[in-house]
C-alpha cells in the first residue's frame, strides 16, 4: 500500500492541534463594536431589522460600552440618532448633540481602555437622509459638506473622541478634516477613513436603525461595486491626505478589495461587516438554515484572512465574550 508523502490531516486531528497551527485567529483586540444611541427615549429600543441590536439610551450605552471593554473589545464606534432632524444636519456638530454627549459618556465610563470612535456623516441628522449638504441640483454639494464634516470632527474631538471616521465619501474629506482638527489643537487625533465605501444594497438595516428617510442608491459618491482599481485610488488619496487607517465597507462581499488594499498600503486596514451582512446571518440562523455561532466566527475569520487588521462588527462583544470567557 502506498501512502502520500504529505498528510495535512495529521494536523487537523484535535481542536488543540488545529488551534496550534491556525494561520489566522480572532482576538477581542481586533474587533470594534458599533453602538447606536438615540435622543429622547427612556428604555433601549430594539431594532427589528437587526435582531439583538438596540437604539440605546445614554445610560444603557454606558453599560454596553463597559461590557465591551470587559470582554476585551478595544474599539467602540458611536452612531447618534437625534430627536429632531434638519436640512443641514446641524445636530451632528452641536456640542450638546446626542453623539457628542454619548462620546463624553462612554469616555467617562471606559477611559482609555477602549478607543472611542466618532462617525462623521450627516445622514442620521438630515431630514432628507443624504450624507451631506444638498446643492441646488438636489445632489450632495461636496465642498459645503466638507465644511460641515470639519465642524463635526472638531465637535467630536472636543467631546473626547479618541478617533474620528469620516464616512460620507466626499472628495477631499480627509484633508479638510485633518486641517480642521489641527487648527483646533487636535493634531494628535487619528483619522480612520472610510476610503472604499461601496454603493451597497446591504446598508438597509442600518438606515432603519438610524431612522434615515433616505431611499435608493448613493451612486454619485459611493463606489461602483464593479470597480476594484477605483478603490485603490481612493485609498491612496486618503492616505496622501493624512488618513491614519483606511476602511473597506462592506467587508464580506469585498474580500478581494480588502486583500488588494492590505497588500498595497502600510497603514492598518479596517473592514466593516455591515448591517445587511449581520441581518442575513441572523435571519438564516433564526430559520435553522445555518449554525449561528459557527457562521458568525467563520465570517469574521474570512475578513481577517483577507488581510483586515481590524474588523468592525455588531457581534464584537458577543464574540469576544466567547473567545475570552
Amino acid at each position: 500500500m502506498s501512502f502520500p508523502a504529505d498528510r495535512p490531516r495529521r494536523l487537523r486531528r484535535t481542536a488543540a492541534l488545529r488551534a496550534l497551527v491556525a494561520e489566522n485567529r480572532l482576538h477581542p483586540s481586533d474587533l470594534v463594536q458599533p453602538l447606536f444611541v438615540r435622543e429622547g427615549i427612556e428604555e433601549p429600543r430594539p431594532i427589528p431589522a437587526m435582531p439583538g441590536q438596540v437604539q440605546h439610551t445614554r445610560e444603557s450605552l454606558r453599560k454596553a460600552a463597559a461590557a465591551a471593554a470587559q470582554a476585551g473589545v478595544r474599539g467602540i464606534m458611536i452612531f447618534g440618532i437625534p430627536e429632531t432632524k434638519h436640512a443641514d444636519g446641524r445636530g451632528a456638530w452641536d456640542e450638546h448633540g446626542i453623539a457628542q454627549l454619548a462620546i463624553a459618556d462612554v469616555v467617562a465610563e471606559v477611559g482609555d481602555a477602549v478607543v472611542v470612535i466618532g462617525d462623521i456623516n450627516l445622514d442620521e441628522y438630515t431630514d432628507h437622509g443624504h450624507v451631506g449638504i444638498l446643492g441646488g441640483d438636489g445632489d450632495v454639494d461636496n465642498d459645503a459638506s466638507l465644511l460641515a464634516y470639519t465642524r463635526v470632527a472638531v465637535a467630536q474631538a472636543e467631546a473626547g473622541a479618541h478617533m474620528v471616521a469620516p464616512s460620507g465619501m466626499m472628495d477631499g474629506q480627509v484633508a479638510a478634516i485633518r486641517a480642521g482638527l489641527d487648527a483646533a489643537g487636535h493634531e494628535r487625533l487619528p483619522i480612520l477613513a472610510y476610503a472604499a465605501k461601496y454603493d451597497s444594497a446591504f446598508y438597509g438595516p442600518f438606515r432603519t436603525a438610524v431612522e434615515s428617510s433616505f431611499a435608493g442608491a448613493r451612486s454619485t459618491h459611493q463606489q461602483d461595486p464593479a470597480n476594484l482599481r477605483e478603490a485603490l485610488r481612493e485609498v491612496r488619496l486618503d492616505i496622501e491626505e493624512g488618513a491614519d487607517l483606511v476602511m473597506i465597507k462592506p467587508a464580506g462581499l469585498y474580500l478581494d478589495v480588502v486583500r488588494k488594499v492590505a497588500d498595497t498600503v502600510d497603514v492598518p486596514v479596517v473592514a466593516y461587516q455591515v448591517s445587511g451582512e449581520y441581518a442575513a446571518i441572523e435571519a438564516a440562523a433564526l430559520h435553522g438554515m445555518i449554525h449561528r455561532e459557527r457562521a458568525i466566527e467563520e465570517s469574521l475569520i474570512a475578513i481577517r484572512r483577507a488581510g483586515a487588521r481590524i474588523v468592525i462588527t455588531y457581534w464584537a462583544t458577543e464574540v469576544s465574550q466567547r473567545l475570552c470567557p
